[in-house]
């Protein structure tokens, strides 16, 4: 009687520690690693999932700026991932707190986590006004693998934002102008051929109560 109570007891324990956890459930609801259930976008012409990963390519490259978007709205939240563009080629980003404001091409306007060129861990406004804040060039190239996986890091608490680029802050301040909530949205940008890989997501959502 004993044992089965120790081994009962050690089921709850391993439960309780097991990785999968709530912040676990709410990773699989932003994005489940097997599909684009809960995203919207021209997916069948740019957009899928490989491996686990987002994976958005334009082979024969893109005469507009396009997103894969959150159907849901978002307010405080960590996001991470890795992100790669092919051969160190093409422009892209991650749009936080945004809107839609072209359904047949699913153009995006709001903040954007830049990725690609000089861009890399800038903070711009899509449609907006323009650049934000900008990466210190410095500090981007000390860390920047431009043809290889990159680790990429966003926080969005309030009006303060913070990315950081393979561990290393590029961006980090208040943005009075930031909307509470909005969407998340992966960007291909316009231009010649070229793919983006996003993977080993993370996200959370943060409450502040």
């Amino acid at each position: 009687m004993r044992r089965a109570y120790v081994f009962s007891a050690l089921l709850v324990l391993v439960s309780a520690l097991s990785p999968t956890s709530r912040s676990d459930d709410a990773n699989s609801d932003f994005f489940n690693g097997k599909n684009l259930d809960g995203w919207e976008g021209l997916i069948d012409e740019f957009w899928q999932v490989k491996d686990g990963a987002i994976v958005g390519s334009a082979p024969k490259g893109a005469k507009f700026n396009t997103f894969l978007c959150s159907k849901k709205q978002y307010g405080d939240f960590e996001l991470s991932f890795q992100v790669r563009l092919k051969g160190g080629k093409g422009n892209s980003g991650v749009q936080i707190r945004s809107e839609i404001f072209d359904k047949k091409r699913f153009a995006v306007k709001g903040p954007q986590c830049d990725i690609g060129s000089k861009f890399w861990g800038c903070l711009y406004g899509e449609h907006i006004g323009g650049m934000m804040q900008a990466a210190p060039q410095d500090v981007v190239k000390s860390v920047l693998k431009p043809d290889d996986f990159n680790d990429y890091y966003i926080r969005c608490v309030g009006k303060h934002v913070t990315i950081k680029l393979n561990g290393k802050v590029t961006v980090d301040g208040d943005f009075p102008k930031m909307k509470d909530k909005g969407i998340i949205a992966w960007q291909i940008h316009s231009g010649p051929p070229m793919e983006v890989t996003f993977r080993n997501i993370r996200f959370k959502e943060i409450d502040r109560k």
